[in-house]
């Protein structure tokens, strides 16, 4: 198969979080699996000077965006020895920015046309390329107007004659969401202005648009597709995405182990395996130790969290555990990211008083975040929803034992320890099920419990994380089925 996928991110040209990873991951196994792939993204700032090597492809043309000219080109690089093509649509006016998405005043006013313009572009750019492809994969809201443009046959383009489409979800609390004078912009007719496709409470909505136009979705775990058909996750499109359930599946992330495997990291400070995990992560702790000027002992567990402090990854729970346990529990805490001033103040304040038993960088680091997924003894991510979450597979990999909530990803992905689990052989980490204070406390407490009490069961639950599969190799195959079941879709309803 050819498939195109049209993404706003994707390594190492441009990343704001887990999309950049995916699609830049993905589209590499599916070309070792045999696949053509081509991937889109806007011609960024930062892209366009990744230091990789970029061509001219001659291909360029005008969009016209609701009565004024816009003109554009198209340039070119490669990825995994030239087996992935990566498209840029470079218009400076656009995309030649220092941020993706906003600056320190927020989103860009003009987001609806940035990727309104972007849509358009890669619509023309496939078809003047003559890509021809057989899948269209496009990922968030700002590839959303894709497969609207296919079922409509929007421009009348000859690749639209072949191609079937997959929306994927990464996060549903994003959904480009605009004040309905914009529709114009989108070239489509006011016709698809309404609450069945488009139309969102009045504005529009780009990621609604994909999910209503799509022949399939996707999202970034199998309990993340249920729960954003419920009010709770739903994000006001609960009822869109519960209509569409039949086409609606949810496949986990992969992990690219040729970045994130502690046998050949070089951001640690001694590589180790599943044979010599505990010389190997007792030096990686003492090097963390150091590096964040803590007290250097082996005995005392380590917990490490690295990401955003906001209410969704549960900083709204952690902030008070963190003030009433700190002093109490004999542990040493590593945190690493940046986000709300509250939660940033509250870990000053900890940090200060407390500088034997907590270290924190308010930055990101992505250095430091592979020292701590080796050199921490367990990583904790008590998210109120998390989509697919990576960080708790990196620590599966690294025998970094996950303490995490039941929700999205972490529910797929993390086992509890519990009597019926370590009898039956199948516990991985620590989850706790209500998202509340006192369910966090006992999880933490219970992890270290067990480490400090039952060094044999830890050994194995580190042993068999350290095990488990969680490459892309797995998720591409799921992804190969949906494509298939795709087209089939889009045969069924005579558009192939």
């Amino acid at each position: 198969m050819h498939i195109v996928m049209v993404t706003a991110e994707a390594v190492p040209f441009a990343k704001t979080g887990g999309l950049a990873d995916v699609c830049g991951s993905l589209p590499i196994q599916l070309a070792t699996r045999g696949h053509q792939c081509s991937v889109f993204l806007p011609g960024y700032r930062r892209a366009l000077q990744s230091g990789l090597p970029i061509e001219d492809t001659h291909v360029s043309f005008v969009v016209d965006m609701a009565g004024r000219q816009v003109s554009c080109r198209i340039l070119k690089s490669t990825l995994h020895n030239g087996a992935v093509s990566i498209y840029f649509v470079d218009q400076p006016h656009y995309f030649d920015r220092n941020g993706l998405y906003g600056d320190e005043h927020g989103d860009y006013r003009d987001n609806s046309e940035r990727f309104s313009f972007f849509c358009r572009s890669v619509a023309e750019a496939v078809d003047r390329l003559r890509l021809n492809p057989d899948i269209v994969h496009c990922h968030d809201w700002q590839s959303g107007l894709i497969p609207a443009y296919l079922r409509t046959q929007f421009g009348n383009k000859q690749w639209y004659q072949h191609a079937a489409s997959v929306m994927t979800i990464h996060n549903l609390a994003y959904q480009g969401r605009f004040w309905s004078h914009d529709m114009p912009l989108t070239g489509l007719d006011w016709q698809y202005f309404n609450w069945q496709q488009m139309e969102f409470f009045g504005d529009l909505n780009l990621l609604k648009t994909g999910i209503t136009f799509a022949d399939f979705i996707t999202t970034v775990s199998p309990t993340y597709a249920r729960e954003i058909q419920q009010p709770e996750h739903g994000c006001g499109l609960d009822g869109v995405l519960r209509s569409k359930q039949q086409r609606l599946i949810g496949i986990v992330n992969g992990v690219d182990y040729s970045v994130w495997d502690p046998r050949h990291d070089n951001h640690i400070a001694q590589n180790y395996g599943v044979e010599n995990w505990r010389s190997g992560k007792a030096a990686c702790k003492l090097d963390l130790q150091n590096i964040m000027r803590l007290p250097t002992s082996e005995a005392v567990p380590v917990i490490g969290l690295v990401g955003r402090f906001a209410e969704q990854k549960g900083w709204d729970l952690l902030k008070p555990f963190l003030e009433e346990s700190i002093e109490r529990l004999n542990a040493q805490w590593v945190i690493l990211g940046n986000g709300e001033q509250r939660f940033a103040s509250a870990l000053s304040e900890l940090a200060h008083r407390y500088p034997f038993k907590i270290s924190v960088r308010f930055e990101f680091s992505d250095s430091l975040a592979h020292k701590i997924e080796a050199g921490a003894d367990m990583f904790l991510m008590p998210s109120r929803y998390e989509p697919c979450g990576l960080n708790q597979l990196y620590s599966l990999r690294y025998g970094t034992v996950p303490l995490v909530h039941r929700t999205g990803g972490l529910a797929d992905t993390v086992t509890d320890c519990n009597q019926q689990t370590i009898e039956s052989g199948l516990a991985t980490g620590f989850v706790f099920g209500e998202y509340s204070y006192d369910s966090l406390k006992n999880c933490v407490e219970s992890a270290l419990n067990v480490y400090s009490q039952n060094p044999s069961l830890w050994g194995t639950l580190v042993e068999r994380g350290m095990q488990q599969d969680w490459s892309w190799a797995n998720s591409a195959a799921h992804y190969e089925t949906v494509y298939s079941r795709a087209r089939e879709q889009a045969a069924i309803e005579g558009r192939l």
